[in-house]
């Protein structure tokens, strides 16, 4: 602990600005957690992928919990922000989906390194201090409200949850990801990405069956 302070307490150097500092070690980071996920991945990695002295990641980020969880929230309030445009409430709920899934789609041809990482890495519990549950409950809670304005317009099956179907269009969206992080999907152009969302908005609203 006491050498983890004493780097801690080293002082970031003069000339390039703080701020672009902590970017390039935060870009840095989500490479190297990309390439060798979080247990695989050591502060000296980050510091050597950013090109910058070992004790300086330490200056900004006190372990690498810490530095996984800057990286998440870095992109969290982005990501949620597009969701929340994508389920505004004057949308016909049919424009929604395709405008909910091409938000995810577009982040992972963006940023596909940082999409592998909130995957692979968060996803399935790295990074203690990432509260999942709560950030689950803020997905859910937009979709929901989705949900419940198209039931007042009458565009939802009678009978059918806002809460149910909030969570099942998550994990829609959520398996869709994934799919691009293993390989299984892969929206390149920016036509094959409108193809793919209108693919998972036309099955998740009338599923795969023929009608008879």
């Amino acid at each position: 602990m006491a050498a983890q302070r004493k780097r801690g307490a080293a002082s970031a150097p003069r000339g390039e600005p703080a701020e672009q500092r902590e970017r390039d070690i935060l870009a840095a980071a989500v490479r190297v957690l990309a390439r060798k996920g979080y247990h695989g991945c050591r502060i000296s990695d980050v510091a050597r992928e950013a090109g910058v002295a070992y004790g300086l990641v330490y200056h900004y980020f006190r372990n690498k919990d810490a530095l996984l969880e800057t990286v998440f929230r870095a992109g969290w309030g982005q990501f949620m922000a597009g969701i929340r445009g994508a389920a505004e409430p004057d949308r016909p709920l049919s424009e929604g989906l395709v405008a909910l899934a091409r938000v995810v789609l577009e982040a992972w041809r963006r940023e596909p390194q940082a999409v592998r990482v909130l995957i692979l890495e968060i996803a399935r519990g790295a990074g203690g201090r990432i509260h999942r549950q709560r950030l689950f409950e803020e997905s859910v809670g937009v979709l929901r409200g989705l949900f419940e304005r198209a039931r007042g317009r009458g565009e939802l099956r009678a009978g059918m949850d806002p809460q149910l179907a909030a969570v099942l269009l998550f994990g829609a969206l959520e398996t869709a990801l994934t799919a691009c992080v293993l390989g299984a999907l892969n929206p390149g152009s920016q036509a094959e990405l409108e193809r793919a969302a209108s693919g998972v908005a036309e099955t998740f609203l009338h599923g795969v069956c023929a009608v008879r």
